[in-house]
């Protein structure tokens, strides 16, 4: 049985610093307001923001049983393990959370990588992971000019930021991000 939007969140925020917390308020306003803007259900948007990082703080060998034992995408195992919560979280917002909308787990799965055919409510939360008004980062003002125009330029801004930090770093970008970049590319 779902949970309140009220019982949702207590839950959540209970499983995280306070300080990820915050993150996790201004991506609900951030997903809310390109929902409104860009014609995504609000609600959803909301749901979906509140439960995007409800696994980004348990322990990694937790994380990985949770893959492993429930035959979920065992090739992000052999990437940078930032990209688990997403997947384990969109298993959990089910599994514990009574969270049955397709359309609200996809968009938790796919708000770290991002994928090929992101459906409009994929794009809203995970621009909305950039966005939120406590992001700091090198780029962060760029992406959040061009969200006001549009989605796609938005996360193409935002995947070009992940992708340029991963190369500076001399790190594995995750395939699915360049083609998720690359569809989004495609569309305009």
């Amino acid at each position: 049985m779902a949970l309140s939007r009220e019982e949702l969140i207590q839950a959540v925020s209970g499983q995280m610093p306070e300080k990820r917390w915050k993150h996790t308020l201004g991506v609900m306003q951030s997903a809310v307001y390109l929902a409104e803007k860009y014609g995504a259900d609000p609600v959803k948007a909301d749901l979906a923001a509140v439960l995007h990082d409800v696994a980004k703080y348990w322990p990694v060998s937790e994380m990985e049983a949770v893959i492993r034992d429930n035959g979920l995408n065992e090739d992000l195992l052999q990437h940078d393990k930032q990209l688990w919560h997403s997947e384990v979280g969109a298993f959990v917002a089910q599994r514990d959370y009574g969270i049955d909308d397709l359309e609200i787990i996809n968009a938790i799965r796919w708000h770290t990588s991002g994928r090929v055919g992101m459906s409009l409510l994929d794009k809203v939360v995970c621009l909305a992971d950039y966005i939120e008004p406590g992001r700091d980062f090198p780029g962060v003002d760029r992406i959040r000019e061009q969200a006001e125009h549009s989605l796609e330029e938005g996360l193409i801004a935002g995947f070009d930021s992940t992708i340029s930090l991963l190369l500076s770093q001399r790190r594995v970008i995750y395939p699915l991000t360049m083609y998720a970049r690359n569809d989004l590319i495609t569309q305009l």
